[in-house]
């Protein structure tokens, strides 16, 4: 290309402009599905374009067209922080190119991925029975805890033999357990119909241990192999967290494996004082924190931690010839640890926003966002026409529009609807015990206690146009 330095200036000039002015964005943009396909060409150009009609075209039709996920006022989903520390390292990353599959193909990034996930577990106050990777998303996280789940129970000869005549194994999770849980037992060949739903109880609304014991017993006599548990801690839908440490104990009971998907909330565990919400982890075979959410690493970002790092490996790993560090038979490869084979150089990221920041800088943006999001439940539940749904589970609460309607779940939808094609904030829905709720969270990182704030004044503006 054409004057590369140029247009790596432009573009990190872009990206500073553009942070400084998302508040004056709306957070979802007001396009029609299909019509930034239309301002594409629909066959690629034979000959190169000039670069600057190349940039001049983003800027025009791609940026415009983009929900803004570092907006302040994105409340929907979980945040999907990119620090500007992280930001920076990620250019440092693109710039080298490394893909980061053996120790030999990157020996800095394998050893700072072990040092950095180190420093996560110290943060967590995380025994040091622990070892870690970073994998990209903690869907790829599950994935494995299940893998290694099935080769465990089949005594690790289904990646041999494949699941024909084995025993049907079983996998135990919440009924608020994540989708991801599903794709994993899907693509595990474990089978959806072997994915037992515990039942919830309680205002966490947790596994119900007592309901486990005896789903277990009824598989047992029925012929069923119990495999393992997967244990909420801050579940998508409402924030929904296990009772680990019970769930723990009988997982240890029948030598059955429990991963514990902290993905969302595992990052509040760097305040000491939140802790208790996953006693018990202690005990886990594995836990996922999603490092790329609350605690500013850019996608793709997620802490992978494992008792037995030789289960993981005896279960993923593929070392032919090609892929062997010849001489030192004692580094870590982590391409073993995950499926995929190439892997980037995510650890870059991990190292600067923990130094940029700090825990205690973390600390005290987690603890903000909890206090304002409980500011706003407690505005909203002081106004007529609205109820609050779940309690604040750490900075995520639901809460229903209700008027005369008879109607209720179609007004809710109605309502994110409406205020999502407004653009100044971004809301999702979930249901709870089968009912239609506005979920809220805080989690961005550039947030303000005004930013919350004023999805108050957002909400109540919106519902009473309906």
């Amino acid at each position: 290309m054409e004057d590369f330095r140029k247009w790596v200036v432009r573009a990190a000039e872009w990206g500073v402009d553009y942070r400084a002015r998302l508040r004056e964005l709306p957070v979802r943009p007001p396009v029609q599905p299909g019509e930034i396909a239309a301002k594409i060409a629909p066959s690629p150009p034979e000959a190169p374009e000039p670069f600057e009609k190349v940039f001049a075209d983003f800027e025009r039709d791609i940026a415009p067209g983009m929900t803004h996920w570092q907006h302040p006022r994105f409340f929907a989903y979980f945040p999907s922080n990119s620090a500007p520390a992280s930001l920076i390292a990620e250019h440092l990353v693109n710039a080298i190119g490394a893909v980061c599959m053996l120790w030999q193909t990157s020996p800095a990034a394998t050893e700072l991925e072990t040092r950095a996930v180190d420093w996560l577990r110290q943060a967590f106050g995380l025994p040091d029975s622990f070892q870690g990777c970073i994998q990209d998303t903690a869907s790829t996280a599950t994935l494995a805890a299940v893998l290694v789940m099935r080769e465990r129970a089949l005594d690790f000869t289904g990646n041999q033999t494949g699941l024909s005549n084995t025993p049907r194994l079983r996998i135990y999770c919440s009924a608020e357990a994540h989708s991801s849980i599903d794709r994993a037992i899907w693509f595990s060949g474990i089978g959806a119909d072997n994915l037992v739903r515990i039942p919830i109880k309680g205002p966490l609304r947790g596994a119900d241990p007592d309901a486990l014991r005896s789903l277990i017993a009824e598989d047992i006599a029925a012929g069923f192999k119990p495999a393992g548990v997967i244990a909420n801690v801050g579940a998508t839908g409402v924030g929904a967290t296990d009772p680990v440490a019970e769930l723990a104990a009988i997982a240890r009971e029948h030598d059955l494996y429990l991963h514990v998907d902290a993905a969302w909330a595992g990052s509040a565990m760097i305040c000491p004082e939140l802790r208790h919400l996953w006693a018990g982890a202690e005990h886990a075979d594995s836990i996922v924190v999603n490092a790329h959410k609350w605690l500013g690493a850019q996608t793709h970002c997620s802490a992978h931690f494992v008792r037995d790092p030789a289960s993981l490996t005896r279960t993923l790993a593929a070392k032919p010839d090609y892929l062997h560090t010849l001489g030192l038979s004692e580094v870590v490869n982590y391409s073993e640890w995950g499926v995929p084979l190439g892997r980037q150089f995510r650890a870059l990221k991990l190292w600067f926003v923990l130094r940029a920041y700090g825990l205690e800088g973390l600390r005290t943006m987690i603890r903000n966002h909890i206090t304002w999001s409980r500011a706003l439940c407690e505005k909203l539940r002081a106004t007529p026409s609205f109820e609050i749904v779940t309690e604040p589970a750490y900075s995520l609460f639901s809460f229903r529009y209700i008027n005369a309607s008879t109607d209720l779940d179609t007004l809710n939808l109605q309502l994110v609807e409406t205020i999502n094609a407004d653009g100044r904030i971004y809301l999702t829905q979930t249901r709870v015990d089968g009912r239609v709720a506005i979920r809220f969270q805080v989690g961005q990182f550039e947030c303000t206690e005004a930013d919350v704030m004023s999805a108050y004044d957002v909400i109540t503006e919106i519902s009473e146009q309906l």
